[in-house]
């Protein structure tokens, strides 16, 4: 394993992730994107950190939406993983083209214990995966890591609501047909990401079967707001950098 982090410490990193999850006492997890920030976040005193896609291509001057490879994503991990000591979940998109057993192991190889899963298809056009392919692929995500003796906590995730596809008047009702498919495959905790209203929330909440993501504003936000929701989850997405970057300008500013 990378970093000297034995098959044993990785199983019991991926069981204190998963154990975090708590419908209406949600975990957070700040989204970082290299050493520093999960330095930071760990010394702030998260105890669990999910790593971004879109902050991490940003970081390395590369596109969003699997503008990067898999191989640069995980270069960054095993960055933050050798640094920090405490559980990394990190957002895989829709999986680089990668075989599922393969982006399993180079998790695993580089300290990783979970992990988001989108049901976008950036190399194909963006389209989006059936219901029941994407379960399919969440099925094989956990078998793989069953196969591996790590309990990798998959967060399934549906951009239908980032997407916009279909009507909205039942976009709701698909989206938790959609999750529910992906949580009888194997998934552990569900995102129906994008920026939802309360009701909408309590709604994906109450009627999902596992705990959900959901993405917050960590700049705007009441950090309370979300447990009476029945939220399990909460990450930043790309806004914790964003919200950097308005400061940095802020101060560069003064001196341009």
């Amino acid at each position: 394993m990378s970093n000297q982090i034995s098959k044993d410490v990785l199983a019991q990193r991926a069981d204190t992730l998963l154990g975090l999850h708590k419908p209406g006492d949600p975990v957070v997890l700040p989204t970082v994107w290299d050493a520093w920030s999960a330095a930071l976040a760990v010394d702030a005193g998260f105890a669990a950190l999910t790593v971004g896609s879109h902050p991490v291509a940003d970081s390395i001057g590369k596109p969003d939406n699997e503008g990067m490879s898999f191989d640069d994503l995980l270069t960054r991990v095993e960055h933050i993983t050798a640094k920090v000591d405490v559980p990394i979940s990190v957002d895989i998109e829709s999986g680089y083209g990668v075989p599922p057993e393969d982006l399993i192991a180079g998790l695993l190889r580089v300290g990783a214990v979970g992990l988001n899963i989108e049901d976008s298809v950036h190399s194909e056009g963006k389209r989006l995966r059936s219901s029941g392919e994407h379960a399919a692929l969440v099925g094989a995500l956990r078998q793989a890591a069953d196969a591996a003796g790590v309990h990798v906590v998959v967060n399934a995730r549906t951009d239908l609501f980032l997407r916009k596809d279909g009507d909205d008047g039942d976009r709701v009702d698909r989206a938790i047909a959609r999750l529910t498919e992906a949580a009888e495959a194997g998934a552990d905790c569900l995102y129906p990401v994008g920026r939802h209203d309360p009701d909408t929330l309590t709604r994906l909440a109450s009627e999902l079967p596992l705990p959900i993501n959901a993405i917050a504003l960590p700049d705007q936000d009441d950090p309370a707001s979300f447990g009476p929701l029945g939220v399990g989850r909460i990450s930043f997405g790309p806004f914790f950098q964003a919200a950097l970057a308005t400061r940095a300008n802020e101060i560069l500013g003064r001196w341009s």
